[in-house]
């Protein structure tokens, strides 16, 4: 789930150079307060079981 958070930060305009990492903690806190605040979600393109179809070499069997 971080990763998904990063990348949306990151695509909704976070400055490629922040000056110090103070000024990162303030602009991080008010986005992550603002995007609380709308309740935003992750829509998800495909299920689990989806996910061990196509990905079934990170998804090994074991026999019980």
């Amino acid at each position: 789930m971080a990763e998904i958070e990063l990348s949306v930060i990151n695509n909704q305009g976070l400055p490629a150079r922040i000056g110090t990492l103070e000024e990162m903690r303030q602009r991080v806190r008010v986005w992550n307060e603002v995007r609380n605040g709308k309740g935003s979600t992750i829509t998800w393109r495909f299920t689990s079981a989806d996910a061990r179809i196509k990905l079934k070499c990170l998804y090994p069997q074991f026999n019980s």
